[in-house]
């Protein structure tokens, strides 16, 4: 699966933001990736995402992936 936290996605935002409630408890803002944008991937309220907090603010990340149902990851930015 590789590095992020999952969390769920809880409010869209403007400027494709969203707010996004992490397992931890913490809610942070979010944008996607590139490949999220170029694949045309969906994300709306309720989605279970993976994301990549910023190391510099913690407050702010990025969705790398989408989670299926079933825990799997619907996309994959790296391809790997």
């Amino acid at each position: 699966m590789g590095e992020g936290l999952r969390g769920t996605v809880i409010e869209q935002l403007p400027q494709a933001l969203y707010r996004v409630s992490l397992d931890s408890g913490h809610v942070i803002t979010a944008h996607g990736t590139g490949d999220i944008r170029r694949n045309f991937v969906r994300i709306l309220v309720g989605d279970r995402v993976v994301v990549r907090v910023s190391p510099l603010d913690v407050t702010r990340g990025r969705i790398i992936g989408r989670l299926e149902p079933g825990g799997r990851r619907q996309n994959d930015d790296d391809g790997r």
